[in-house]
C-alpha cells in the first residue's frame, strides 16, 4: 500500500465492480484521502499499517452463493473498523459473519425505490424513517437473512434487506450504489459514514498533497539527478513544475519531439517551460527515429509497444548527455495505476500499453518517480491551479502519449499526419471560437484509412475521410459525446474540406464510453 503521510484515509477493498473508481472520487470529493486496492493484494496486517478510519468494500460481478467467489480479507470485522458495504460488498458481509445470501428470481438493474424503516446513522440529515427515496440497482442475489446484530434500514420491492446497520459495531450495508449520481443522495450517505461514523474531518486538500509530495520527492531522489518525461499535457506538466518546485536543478525535463505533435505543440511547450518557468528543458527532435520505426506498422497495439520503447531509447540516451540520471519521472495517474492490477489476480486487460505502470526496462538503471500516481485527472487540474500553473495548460484536453499515432488507424506516414495536423487544428479552432473548448473534455480529430469518392467543383476527387470526436466526462473513465449543433458542425466540416487538401468526407462520432473508448486506437 502507499506510503503516506495523509492521517485520515479510507480504504475501499475492491470486489471488481466497473464503478469503484466513482467510489474514490466521491470520497476524495468530500475532502478525505483514500486507496482502492484488490481484495486479493490486502490482509489484516496491511490494513492496520495502512491505519484507515474505516473500510468500503465494492461492489462486484460475482455471486457469494459461488463457493470459491471473492470474500473480504479474514479478521477484517473484527477489527473494530467501521465498514460499509455496497452491494456485492453487503452481500459478502452479510455471508461472512452468518446471514444468508441466495440466488434471486427478481433481480434489480437500475433505477429502484427504497423505503426507509428507521433512522441510523447512515441516512443523519439525508433520509428518515417513512421516507420513499430514488436509489440505483444491480443485483441479481438477495439477502434471504442478516447477522445477528444487524437490523434492517432500508428495503425495496426486490431486496428485503436494501441497507442494513449494525451500529454497536459500526457495520453497515447498502444493496443499492451510492456512488452514481443515479442515487441523488448518495454522495451524502457516503459523507456521513466517511465523516460521521468514521469520524473524519474533510481536511485533505491540495495544498496539503502539495506539501506532502514535494517532502516525499526529496526524500526519495535525495541528491540524484532526475529526468522528467514533458510532453506538455497536464499531467507531465504538472509533474515538471512539481518536481522543480522540490529538486530544482536536480531536474532536467526532456520533451521529445515525436512527429506526431499537433500543430505548434512543441512551440508551446518549450517557451512555456524555458521562459516561464526556467526549467532545464532537452527539445529532443526524434521525429525522424519514431517515424523510421514505425514504418509499415498498422497494428494499434504494437504502435504503442513501439512508440513506448523508442521513447524510452530517447531518454536514456538523453540521459547520458547530461552526465546519467538516477530517475525518470512521469505523469502515470490513479485510473492507470487502478486498470493495470486485475482484481482477480491474473492478466489485467491492457487499457494504455504506453503507460510504464510496471517499472522501467533493466538496462535504463533508473528508478520512476510518478508523485500524481495518486490522483484523478480533475485532482491534477486542481493541483496545477496550486502550483501557479497558466489556465491555458491547466485546462488542456488530454492528449494521448503516443499522440496522433493513435488517431491514424492504419500506417502512419509524414502525408497523412500533415493532413491530420490540419484538419485537427482547424476543428480545435472552431471550438474555441464557439467558446466550448471548456465545455469539452476531449475533442480531435481522425484520419481514417478510407478513401472515397468526391466532387469538387468539375472534377472526379478520391481522397481521404476524417471523424471528428468530442466528449464529455469527469474523469474519463465513461463519457458522452458532446452536441454539437448542425450549424458549428456544417462551418467545420465546410473549412476541413476547403482548406485541407486530401480530405473530401468528414463524419462525426457519436459512440460513447462504454461500448467504444474515448481515443479510436
Amino acid at each position: 500500500m502507499t506510503d503516506t503521510t495523509t492521517s485520515e484515509r479510507i480504504l475501499i477493498i475492491d470486489f471488481g465492480s466497473q464503478v469503484t473508481q466513482l467510489i474514490a472520487r466521491r470520497v476524495r470529493e468530500s475532502g478525505v484521502y483514500c486507496e482502492v486496492h484488490p481484495f486479493n493484494r490486502v490482509d489484516k496486517d496491511s490494513i492496520e499499517k495502512f491505519t484507515p478510519k474505516g473500510i468500503i468494500l465494492s461492489g462486484g460481478p460475482a455471486s457469494v452463493t459461488e463457493g470459491d467467489s471473492p470474500r473480504a480479507p479474514d479478521g477484517v470485522f473484527e477489527m473494530g473498523l467501521p465498514i460499509l458495504g455496497i452491494c456485492y460488498g453487503e452481500q459478502t458481509m452479510v455471508e461472512q459473519l452468518g446471514g444468508k445470501v441466495v440466488m434471486s428470481d427478481h433481480r434489480e438493474f437500475g433505477r429502484a425505490f427504497v423505503d426507509v424503516l428507521d433512522n441510523c446513522p447512515l441516512f443523519d440529515g439525508v433520509w428518515a424513517r417513512g421516507d420513499r427515496e430514488q436509489v440505483w440497482m444491480s443485483h441479481g442475489d438477495r439477502i434471504e437473512s442478516i447477522p445477528e446484530g444487524f437490523q434492517p434500514v432500508a428495503t425495496s420491492e426486490n431486496a428485503p434487506y436494501a441497507a442494513i446497520a449494525n451500529e454497536r459495531k459500526n457495520l453497515y450495508g447498502v444493496q443499492f450504489h451510492v456512488e452514481v449520481v443515479h442515487t441523488p443522495h448518495g454522495a451524502q450517505l457516503l459523507k456521513n459514514f466517511t465523516h460521521g461514523i468514521c469520524g473524519c474531518s474533510g481536511s485533505w486538500t491540495m495544498a496539503a498533497f502539495r506539501e506532502q509530495e514535494i517532502a516525499k520527492v526529496r526524500a526519495q531522489v535525495g541528491s540524484g539527478r532526475v529526468i522528467c518525461a514533458l510532453s506538455g499535457g497536464v499531467d507531465s506538466s504538472v509533474v515538471a513544475v512539481l518536481l522543480h518546485e522540490a529538486i530544482g536543478e536536480q531536474l532536467t525535463c526532456v520533451f521529445v519531439d515525436t512527429g506526431m505533435m499537433r500543430a505548434r505543440e512543441a512551440d508551446e511547450v518549450v517557451t512555456l517551460f524555458r521562459d516561464h518557468y526556467n526549467i532545464s528543458l532537452i527539445h529532443s527532435d526524434a521525429s525522424e527515429m519514431f517515424l523510421s520505426n514505425l514504418e509499415g506498422v498498422s497494428d494499434p497495439e504494437q504502435k504503442r509497444k513501439i512508440i513506448g520503447a523508442t521513447f524510452i531509447d530517447v531518454f536514456d540516451a538523453e540521459a547520458k548527455t547530461i552526465g546519467g540520471a538516477d530517475f525518470l519521472a512521469q505523469g502515470t495517474l490513479y485510473p492507470d495505476v487502478i486498470e493495470s492490477v486485475s482484481f482477480t489476480g491474473g492478466p489485467s486487460v491492457t487499457i494504455k500499453s504506453h503507460h510504464n505502470v510496471g517499472g522501467l526496462p533493466e538496462r535504463m538503471n533508473m528508478t520512476l518517480v510518478e508523485p500524481l500516481r495518486e490522483l484523478f485527472k480533475d485532482e491534477v487540474r486542481a493541483l496545477g491551479r496550486e502550483l501557479g500553473l497558466p489556465e491555458a495548460f491547466v485546462k488542456r484536453h488530454p492528449f494521448p502519449g503516443p499522440g496522433l499515432a493513435i488517431r491514424l488507424p492504419g500506417e502512419i506516414t509524414f502525408e497523412r499526419l500533415e493532413i491530420l495536423r490540419k484538419a485537427d487544428a482547424i476543428y480545435l479552432e472552431e471550438i474555441r471560437n464557439a467558446g466550448l473548448y471548456d465545455a469539452i473534455w476531449q475533442a480531435f480529430a481522425v484520419l481514417l484509412p478510407v478513401q472515397t469518392v468526391g466532387v469538387m467543383g468539375d472534377g472526379r476527387t478520391y481522397e481521404y475521410v476524417c471523424a471528428l470526436r468530442a466528449v464529455t466526462s469527469s474523469d474519463g473513465m465513461t463519457a458522452d459525446y458532446y452536441p454539437f449543433d448542425h450549424e458549428f458542425l456544417g462551418r467545420t466540416v465546410n473549412r476541413i474540406i476547403n482548406e485541407v487538401r486530401g480530405i473530401n468526407r468528414v463524419v462525426y462520432d457519436i459512440t460513447s464510453k462504454p461500448p467504444g473508448t474515448i481515443e479510436w486506437e
